[in-house]
């Protein structure tokens, strides 16, 4: 150690840093798995192209009243806004969940009503 600065030998026989060393970003672990959030691993542009696909701007907009769904929408304005304002990002999160689980509410009761049908 000179002058409070730490200094780390290359160890070229193993060809490794010492033991115990932080060797940079390639080692971090690998991010913990989320199996219980619905939104890990979802992009904000693909929860507003699946929310458009399922309801269509007007009934976004409608359902969240916000300029980008309602006059000229498109999904670069509304990620546009949605990424700088977290009160509506939240909105759009709640949506999709919302519609995620009736998506498995409406499978659900297929599956059910088509076992007790035969």
């Amino acid at each position: 150690m000179v002058a409070g600065i730490v200094i780390l030998k290359w160890n070229s026989e193993c060809s490794a840093w010492p033991a115990g060393q932080n060797r940079g970003m390639t080692d971090a672990p690998p991010p913990a798995e989320q199996p219980r959030n619905l939104l890990h691993g979802v992009t904000l542009e693909a929860m507003v192209r699946a929310l458009e696909a399922h309801y269509g701007w007007d009934e976004l907009a409608r359902r969240i009243p916000i300029r980008c769904f309602a006059i000229d929408p498109s999904v670069k304005s509304s990620l546009t806004f949605l990424r700088k304002t977290p009160w509506a990002r939240e909105k759009v999160e709640g949506l999709y969940l919302f519609m995620l689980r009736e998506a498995r509410r409406s499978q659900r009761g297929s599956v059910r009503g088509f076992q007790g049908g035969g």
